[in-house]
């Protein structure tokens, strides 16, 4: 019964997906991606809606007929999610309102943010009138400091809002729900570094996965996170076969529920190495690129190509 909200989430994000991808692309919703091909973006909102039509369901059988469908975290897990795949809207809505490309695609009030399966030194040029958008945790707090909206920075504080609210739920000890906030912002953080190619995050999440389930022979975490994982896989789908780009709304959800994942399995000695390889990834990330790395590693460049169109 826990593997319903799984399979009534993957059925309704099969079936939404292809209106989604028409009224982003109807509406003009669409950016170019690291090949300079205009997808519809933000696809990542196709989990949030996929995920929220499953409920009706989902709370009518759990309430009418009294089956327990949900697990007791879905609640830190539903806040956490959703919070972070709107802060993530908010960036692929506002964030590139001073620096639009031309001939990006979309026009006044079209979607627009800055990666989503598109390499940030590939995007066009930039309107001479335009100061380019922040870049780097440096880049977005330089902007704030001179007293501009940088959604970057809003992004860094709202996810650690929500981290700090969200495992207040989960009756942890000071030292681990610390410990657990900051294993769910850097994962969000770092999902986003990776959405850089069409296809990385969502490998990345199923790997993460597939090796935090074979590990600790627990499906548990799985069915806990079925509700938004499952459309999750779907969305990932289509952004690996460059027909849309997940946005920043996508990388967030993703982000969020591999922390999530990583929380709800490992000890608290395994969250401890799993926040210092986090914390490694943003370090790196800041300072060098990630795409680079990947490109310079033979293993890694073929699993990151596979998938994609040619």
């Amino acid at each position: 019964m826990h593997a319903l909200p799984f399979l009534l989430a993957l059925l309704s994000a099969a079936i939404l997906a292809p209106a989604v991808l028409h009224s982003l692309q109807a509406g003009g919703h669409t950016r170019p991606n690291y090949r300079e091909r205009p997808l519809p973006f933000p696809f990542g909102v196709l989990i949030v809606a996929a995920a929220l039509i499953a409920l009706i369901p989902l709370v009518l059988l759990a309430r009418l007929a009294g089956s327990e469908v949900f697990h007791p975290e879905l609640l830190p897990i539903a806040l956490y999610a959703l919070g972070v795949a709107m802060l993530g809207l908010i960036d692929d809505t506002l964030g590139e309102a001073r620096a639009r490309p031309l001939g990006a695609g979309g026009g006044p009030g079209g979607f627009g943010a800055l990666g989503a399966s598109g390499s940030p030194d590939a995007r066009g040029e930039l309107s001479r009138s335009t100061r380019p958008a922040p870049r780097g945790w440096r880049g977005h707090a330089r902007a704030t400091l001179r007293g501009e909206l940088s959604t970057g920075t809003l992004k860094a504080a709202g996810s650690l809002g929500l981290a700090l609210f969200a495992m207040s739920f989960e009756g942890l000890s000071k030292p681990r729900w610390l410990l657990a906030v900051g294993v769910l912002v850097l994962a969000t953080n770092a999902f986003n570094l990776l959405d850089l190619r069409p296809g990385r995050a969502i490998k990345a999440f199923v790997l993460l996965g597939a090796g935090l389930t074979l590990g600790s022979l627990d499906a548990r975490p799985l069915w806990s996170l079925g509700l938004f994982a499952a459309p999750a896989l779907v969305a990932g789908l289509y952004d690996l076969r460059e027909r849309a780009m997940l946005g920043d709304t996508g990388a967030n959800m993703l982000g969020a529920l591999a922390g999530l994942w990583l929380v709800l399995t490992l000890s608290g000695v395994g969250q401890l190495i799993a926040l210092g390889l986090l914390a490694a990834i943003t370090v790196y990330g800041e300072l060098r690129s990630i795409s680079g790395f990947i490109e310079r590693a033979p293993g890694l460049r073929t699993l990151d190509s596979w998938g994609r169109p040619s």
